[in-house]
């Protein structure tokens, strides 16, 4: 043994050498390592701190459960922290740093911590910080949030790419060892298409970090065979490095790759990871089993272990945990790794068997001492010795690592994430699968069967199964020959005699004592006790600890362990990064970006786009020598309200409705009624929530009998819809009536202005005047001569004005044209600031006063709520909160010095008040510079404001310290007769 690496075996490269940091500190392993298993090789042992008192930390597992030995990974927008050292594949140039220590790993101030730990008992903050009361602001919030948390995350942005995927199977396999190796080619044969996914990077589970033979040949090699197998058939997919995370309706998985989680940084268009959904016919649970730690005195030592861990560092990694170590047993499983030990050349002084009268197994030479329990590990950074009980008194022996096994958990969790619990086995001492049904079936250890002749038969038998249930004629295959170690187990919870703390969860610190306290001072459930504890809240979701904790709870209880149960199982089974779930759709890709059909005209024309939810709109057309928005902006209304102008409404939600109780729906839907409403004609609609406050206004157009055109805003284009559906299909589901939503099927353009009329009528075969188009007229017309469209004769603008909608294809092509025939009344585009400048002058409400707290009246929209007719939301309306007089409602706002600058959020006070909640007023809601008024003007929100017009009060902006003075006016600031709109 050079070092601790053992000199022949394991599934290492020993020809490839690796060169890595940890803490800053050069080390080399070979290909093939962990993070954890290189620095075993090398003689390091203290690997992290714990949470709360920061006690020396090492490995404990040598897989996914893994809850002390979490790092620091990489550096820069790569860096990602609590990343379990187990699960690192070694690559060269890796860089890791342990984490919650001050100033480094080997001298951590915060150990002091370890001094308090007579006060920091289950609950203490419970206790603690609830008083004084005004320590909590100044003293005990800052210093719980920097002790708050792990490791640190990175500022700075991520540059890897991440991928989602969907995949399609007749029967997924979870879990690549000897059980999910034999479901899957069982399977395979059949044709049926398999998916097999691990979460390691190699394909066979236990039998890598083990020495059992199969039909005469190494467990390493038949699962290499299988593998190669596997990938052969075209219907297989193997997903190695894959974690299935979640069990959800439908037989839908969720999964994560680790594409380049083994690589300094993914190649060329090569994704960092990829989550997977896998909708699966059926699925095959065979992902093991874990073994559970013992509860004893000082169990938390670097160098304490569980047994599997030192028989997969040893076999698969040749790594040795120490020099001299002893084995502590409650099961059959520890004397296994005694022999595989001593075969490496690795010495074990002592076997501690707690079972009194244990049938054991073959020792391999080593001394075994039945009913001895461990009661103390000595050492400070590492184990020197181990202090054990055996009916004697207190006996010591010397070492420098402890294999410990207190038996094996099958990984149920898949399973419960539909809500079923775990079943307990008296046999096991372990929770096993509840019964799921065919969707999903527990095999081997998954399923509480130990043996590997076991695991390989239940494989086979599920396997075919599967294929069977999804059409596809398949047997099972002939189980291999194997040499089986007995099984049995004795329970032992927590060996209360330890004289040192013990530990049932590693990382937050919980001891065994926490638990019986908890149960005393009346948390005495489950999931209680979870939480008073914090007993399973770490990174290893409890796997590590809930099971030795339900067992002192039962103790502490006189209850047994069936009706202590466990905790609520939950996605996901491993931690999965927000990377990983985002997928592509990160920054410009966040979410897909939506084009109006008018988008290149608008782009021709200079427009500058501002994202509107998914759309991009065109905000404003600067034209050369204006030096800024609003210069921009006041052109164009100057331009629209004297000539003509031209905006892109696309982005209008647009729902056709269609069928004989299409008027009824709207006339349920809309708090003013449709009945009556003439065909050719639009009409102004408002929408109430159900709580009685407004949710959407539009305009609403009958294009025949049966057939009409609704328009809503663009924010709430998705929520109406969804509205419209709900009150079909769940409250009248009577109704014959259909609507489907073709906002991206039509281009709108807004045509506003005293030529808007002579503008339009150059391309259009109707004949544009108020007899035969009047105000709120809707019609489907012909433009440019063969162009199928729909005009409306509405207005945002209070201008004379048309909405013109035309085949999304033809948006480009009619808005040149209309700007062709407008070239001689010098027609303008403008964009959705200048429509605000012009809706706000007119007093017209948009999202800015339909903002989800107003109501109809608060809009000064009441008349439009019918008496005659029942609707959503009317009932509700009518509640006294919403119909007392000092609600705040709209009203006009403007700045009594017309110099003076208003600001959207300044709130109202009345003169004289100083600012506070208790003199606030209201606010102001919109605001717009005027170019026809030549002044700042806004809309606002304020208590009684329909009975204060004329009054000066003054407005309040803290951000901006701004006070000034203004008068609540009428909110038509302009044209007030609406001559220019019936012109």
């Amino acid at each position: 043994m050079s070092g601790y690496r053992l000199e022949r075996g394991g599934l290492i490269n020993r020809e490839k050498r690796l060169g890595f940091t940890f803490d800053g500190k050069p080390y080399q392993g070979l290909e093939g390592d962990t993070l954890a298993s290189a620095l075993m090789a090398n003689g390091v042992r203290l690997m992290a701190r714990s949470f709360k008192y920061h006690r020396p930390r090492g490995v404990l597992t040598a897989g996914s459960a893994e809850p002390n030995a979490l790092v620091e990974l990489r550096e820069g927008g790569r860096r990602e922290a609590n990343t379990r050292m187990t699960m690192i594949e070694l690559y060269e140039g890796l860089v890791a740093k342990s984490q919650n220590r001050w100033p480094s790993l080997y001298f951590d101030v915060s150990a002091i911590n370890q001094l308090a730990s007579p006060i920091l008992v289950a609950g203490f903050y419970y206790k603690t910080f609830m008083w004084p009361k005004a320590f909590w602001e100044k003293l005990y919030e800052p210093v719980i949030r920097r002790a708050a948390g792990l490791g640190q995350a990175t500022y700075e942005r991520d540059p890897d790419r991440y991928e989602k995927s969907y995949a399609h199977c007749d029967v997924l396999v979870i879990g690549g060892g000897p059980t999910g190796l034999m479901a899957a080619a069982t399977a395979a044969r059949s044709g049926s298409r398999v998916l097999l996914a691990d979460e390691g990077a190699m394909f066979g589970g236990s039998l890598l970090g083990e020495t059992e033979e199969i039909d005469a040949t190494s467990g390493v090699e038949w699962a290499q065979e299988v593998t190669a197998e596997l990938a052969s058939l075209p219907e297989v997919t193997l997903l190695p490095r894959t974690t299935v995370f979640g069990w959800y309706d439908d037989n839908v998985f969720g999964a994560v790759e680790r594409v380049a989680d083994h690589k300094l940084m993914p190649g060329p268009y090569e994704p960092r990871q990829r989550y997977w959904r896998i909708h699966a016919k059926r699925a095959i649970l065979a992902a093991g089993a874990e073994e559970r730690p013992l509860v004893f005195g000082g169990n938390d030592r670097p160098g304490v272990m569980l047994a599997s861990a030192v028989r997969s560092y040893v076999n698969r990694h040749a790594a040795a945990p120490g020099r001299t170590g002893v084995v502590f047993t409650n099961n059959d499983s520890g004397y296994r790794t005694a022999r595989d030990l001593r075969a490496k050349g690795v010495r074990i002084a002592a076997i501690f068997d707690s079972r009194k009268e244990a049938s054991a197994p073959d020792a391999a030479g080593v001394e075994v001492m039945t009913g001895a329990v461990i009661t103390h590990v000595a050492g400070s950074l590492g184990v020197t010795s181990v202090s054990f009980n055996r009916g004697r008194g207190e006996e010591q022996i010397d070492c420098d690592f402890v294999a410990m096994s207190g038996g094996f958990n099958p990984n149920v969790h898949l399973a419960c994430h539909r809500g079923q619990s775990p079943i307990w086995n008296d046999a096991l001492q372990a929770f096993v699968p509840p019964e799921t049904g065919s969707p999903l079936v527990a095999a081997g250890a998954a399923g509480g069967s130990m043996l590997l002749s076991e695991c390989l038969k239940e494989g086979a038998l599920a396997g075919a199964q599967a294929a069977n249930d999804t059409g596809f004629h398949c047997k099972a295959l002939a189980v291999p020959l194997t040499r089986d170690d007995r099984y049995a187990i004795a329970p032992l919870w927590w060996v209360k005699e330890s004289r040192s703390k013990a530990f049932v969860d590693f990382q937050n610190d919980v001891t065994a004592k926490d638990i019986p306290l908890t149960a005393q001072e009346g948390y005495r459930h489950v999931e209680l006790a979870k939480r008073y504890t914090t007993l399973g809240m770490a990174t290893d979701g409890g796997r590590t600890s809930n099971i030795n904790g339900a067992g002192i709870l039962a103790g502490a209880t006189g209850r047994s362990m069936a009706e202590v149960g466990t905790t609520t199982y939950r996605p996901y089974f491993t931690p999965v990064s927000f990377g990983a779930f985002a997928g592509p759709f990160a920054a410009k890709h966040f979410q897909p970006v939506r084009r109006t059909p008018v988008h290149e005209w608008a782009e021709e024309q200079g427009a500058v786009f501002v994202e509107t939810g998914l759309w991009m709109r065109s905000s404003w057309f600067p034209r050369p020598g204006e030096t800024d928005w609003l210069e921009s902006v006041t052109r164009e209304v100057k331009a629209t309200r004297e000539s003509a102008g031209i905006c892109d409404v696309s982005t209008l939600g647009k729902i056709d409705i269609q069928g004989a109780d299409a008027a009824e729906l709207l006339n349920r839907v809309y708090c003013n009624g449709w009945n009556t409403l003439e065909v050719g004609k639009a009409r102004y609609g408002l929408m109430l929530r159900e709580d009685g406050i407004v949710f959407d206004d539009g305009t609403t157009s009958r294009l025949s009998e049966d057939h009409f055109f609704m328009t809503t805003t663009t924010a709430n284009a998705a929520r109406v819809m969804s509205h419209l559906e709900f009150c079909h299909q769940a409250l009248w589901p009577d109704l014959d009536v259909q609507y489907v939503s073709v906002t991206e099927q039509w281009a709108q353009m807004a045509v506003a202005g005293p030529n808007a009329r002579r503008c339009l009528q150059k391309i259009t075969d109707a004949e544009l005047n108020d007899r035969t188009f009047p105000y709120m007229a809707a019609r489907e017309v012909t433009v440019l001569g063969h162009v199928p469209a729909r005009l409306f004769r509405i207005s945002f603008s209070g201008e004379h004005a048309y909405e013109l909608s035309v085949p999304a294809d033809y948006g480009n092509l009619v808005a040149r044209a209309l700007m062709h025939a407008g070239a001689e009344f010098n027609i303008t585009p403008y964009g959705v600031e200048a429509l605000s400048v012009m809706r706000i002058e007119k007093g017209h409400v948009a999202g800015s006063e339909l903002n989800g707290t107003t109501t109809a009246a608060d809009l000064g929209l009441g008349r439009m709520m019918s008496t005659k007719k029942d609707y959503v939301g009317r009932m509700m309306a009518q509640r006294p909160g919403l119909t007392r007089p000092d609600r705040e409602v709209v009203v006009g706002i403007r700045p009594a010095n017309k110099t003076d600058r208003l600001y959207s959020g300044a709130h109202i006070l009345t003169k004289g008040d100083a600012p506070s909640l208790e003199n606030d007023q209201g606010y102001v809601s919109s605001v717009a510079f005027s170019p026809m008024l030549d002044m700042w003007i806004g809309l606002a929100l304020c208590k009684r404001g329909r009975e204060r017009h004329g009054e000066t009060v003054q407005l309040f902006d803290g951000l901006r310290d701004m006070h000034i003075e203004a008068e609540l006016c009428e909110p038509v600031h302009f044209d007030k007769e609406n001559k220019r709109l019936h012109a």
